[in-house]
């Protein structure tokens, strides 16, 4: 009777104490203004499932006393410890929000709750982070329930930034109320996160059809989630394009939504030529041009006759269109360019045409029997010339040939 009545007073001061601490470090931070009753409810929910475990002990009246020190005192005591935490997890429904949905936020939080230094201390952390993972679910379900992976890392990122700095942080109360901070510090990341995530990025497309994948924050998985064209069509209108003969035109019709769009879509480029009213085309005027990967084509060298609606559709592989774009071009003529006359110089007068130095017959051919006499000349005394070296030489080797046998005479003798 007497731990009934302690476990009673500890659970009214946990009811008042924690909120009471809440409110004062909303003042002492000045901006009390911000308390609201929805945060000051979850605060008591959470104190509340803590002090569960104080009653089923209390009431069951176990204990596990280390005097307790017999074989089957520790195995009766450990299945009662571990009927107590079933008893106290069926009193919180288990739930895996969004950012429990990365496994390591859950293994962080598994690292925290096993470093406390008692069994209770455990199971009241235990108690705190499933209370926690409800508000948080609560959180993602009043903002349609999803998130897609970049958000998701981002509140990850945030949120172990944060978890770090609690964990270096010198604790100024009791543990249970520091956990409860820090989880409450994560539900306010991931409602920061949602809020800038739902509005603008769960469907950024203002025209045309997107079916993009997101993670539902109930079940942990991914799905399809499908954004309708705001217009009701795929048609994003018209963006005239103008270039000179001879020039290029750029035609792209990228947008950033593309990118989030499931499988691998094409661009379909197609031509109508002339300049017609696209809004009475039929899709036989079009011809196809090129199906790719890119979104942009290049038309190089351009001539007037390739003036036309230029058409680019982005498709899945089954045909399902998203986005549609139309590109009347108009190709600008080229300047013609100026042809200058030839100028021709003034042909010069008869008597002017004369040169001395222009040959004619009466010397052709005292010219050529110079030039030919010269030539023979010079051959003959070049053959006379070799002809003297030719014996210097061979007299000398003689010479030389003599000299060596009587030297060698010599030397017999």
């Amino acid at each position: 009777m007497e731990g009934f009545m302690l476990t009673i007073l500890n659970v009214t001061f946990r009811l008042f104490y924690f909120p009471y601490q809440i409110v004062g470090a909303s003042v002492v931070r000045g901006n009390n203004s911000n308390i609201k009753f929805a945060e000051v409810k979850r605060f008591i929910q959470l104190v509340v499932n803590v002090t569960v475990f104080d009653l089923v002990t209390t009431t069951t009246g176990v204990h596990c006393l280390t005097s307790r020190t017999d074989h089957r005192g520790k195995l009766s005591c450990r299945g009662e410890m571990l009927l107590m935490l079933v008893s106290l997890l069926c009193c919180v429904t288990a739930a895996r929000a969004c950012l429990q949905c990365d496994r390591s936020i859950r293994m962080m939080h598994e690292d925290f709750i096993l470093s406390a230094p008692t069994l209770q201390d455990q199971l009241n952390l235990q108690s705190i982070r499933d209370q926690a993972y409800v508000t948080y679910i609560e959180t993602s379900q009043e903002r349609k329930g999803l998130i897609d992976p970049t958000t998701l890392y981002r509140a990850k990122t945030e949120y172990q930034s944060e978890f770090d700095r609690f964990l270096k942080t010198k604790l100024t109360g009791s543990v249970t109320f520091e956990a409860i901070q820090i989880m409450e510090k994560g539900r306010k990341i991931l409602e920061k996160h949602l809020d800038a995530f739902i509005p603008s990025e769960l469907c950024p497309n203002i025209c045309g059809l997107l079916i993009r994948r997101v993670m539902d924050c109930v079940s942990c998985r991914y799905k399809v989630y499908i954004c309708p064209s705001p217009t009701g069509q795929q048609d994003c209108g018209e963006y005239p394009v103008q270039a000179e003969e001879g020039g290029q035109a750029l035609l792209n019709c990228f947008l950033p939504w593309h990118r989030l769009l499931l499988g691998r879509p094409e661009y379909h480029y197609s031509w109508a030529p002339g300049a017609s009213d696209i809004d009475k085309m039929n899709e036989s005027d079009f011809s196809v041009l090129i199906v790719t990967e890119d979104s942009s084509i290049v038309l190089n060298q351009l001539r007037l006759d390739e003036e036309g609606t230029y058409r680019c559709s982005l498709q899945a592989q089954n045909g399902t269109i998203f986005y549609q774009a139309t590109f009347p071009l108009t190709v600008i003529p080229s300047p013609h360019q100026t042809h200058w006359p030839l100028v021709t110089l003034p042909s010069l007068p008869h008597g002017d045409s004369y040169s001395p130095f222009q040959p004619t017959g009466a010397l052709l051919v005292p010219l050529i029997t110079v030039v030919t006499a010269l030539t023979l000349t010079a051959s003959v005394g070049l053959a006379v010339v070799l002809r003297v070296m030719m014996n210097q030489q061979r007299t000398a080797t003689e010479l030389r040939r003599r000299r060596k046998e009587e030297n060698g005479t010599e030397n017999m003798t």
